[in-house]
């Protein structure tokens, strides 16, 4: 089914509320509250989200997330303890797109909601390939290696390109500096942060309306970078 979620806490209470709030978006939500039901479920139905909480009964979050990653694309959203830093840098580095800390604003799961499914459903399940990219101000044209800011062609270098390239077909999601290493310079991460703040410095200053301030390209401290979820 093209609305239907799986949501993996064993918080009871918390489950059900998070049911609730999809179903009003027109979603179709399964709960299981353990890693083993979980991957039990996923195994057997297509999800277009898997909201799953770091701490399980029995096999962990972070487990769970290792079995979905074997087979699957689709986008996971965790959940982790108030400022477990570490829990949210593992689960990226393990695959997960995005990441809530509880207690969260409900408004706030239901944006992070929209904008993973979105994403996933245009770019990952669309019968045709994705040739152009199209935000507010920004287009990419990915055939032509192209950029237009508000109208302007502007010329990048080509990792300059692909960097933006891999930022915006990921929108909304965070990826560490190891991740855009090794997607971009195909080769095993040697730690060059300074290669990677370089070229993502000189592409903001063509790209953005005030560099300084980031519209298109996030910072998020200690984890990485991630393309605006909301343009």
């Amino acid at each position: 089914m093209e609305n239907q979620i799986l949501i993996i806490d064993d918080d009871v209470k918390m489950a059900e509320l998070l049911k609730k709030c999809v179903a009003k978006e027109g979603f179709v939500a399964d709960v299981c509250y353990n890693g083993e039901d979980g991957i039990r479920f996923f195994q057997s139905t297509s999800y277009v989200l898997i909201v799953l909480d770091v701490m399980l009964p029995g096999i962990s979050g972070f487990d769970v997330l290792t079995q979905i990653r074997l087979d699957s694309k689709v986008p996971v959203l965790m959940l982790t303890a108030k400022g477990d830093r570490e829990d949210k840098v593992h689960g990226l580095r393990s695959g997960a797109d995005d990441y809530l800390t509880k207690p969260f604003d409900v408004e706030e799961f239901m944006a992070r909601v929209a904008s993973l499914t979105r994403r996933y459903t245009t770019l990952n399940n669309g019968t045709a390939e994705v040739k152009k990219l199209s935000f507010h101000g920004l287009k990419i044209d990915l055939d032509a290696g192209t950029v237009f800011v508000n109208g302007n062609k502007v010329d990048l270098l080509a990792k300059e390109f692909d960097i933006l390239c891999y930022l915006a077909k990921n929108q909304g999601k965070i990826l560490t500096k190891k991740q855009i290493y090794e997607e971009i310079w195909n080769e095993s991460y040697a730690y060059d942060d300074n290669n990677i703040m370089g070229h993502i410095s000189k592409l903001r200053k063509q790209i953005e309306p005030d560099p300084a301030c980031p519209t298109y390209i996030q910072t998020i401290k200690g984890m990485g970078y991630r393309f605006n979820s909301e343009v």
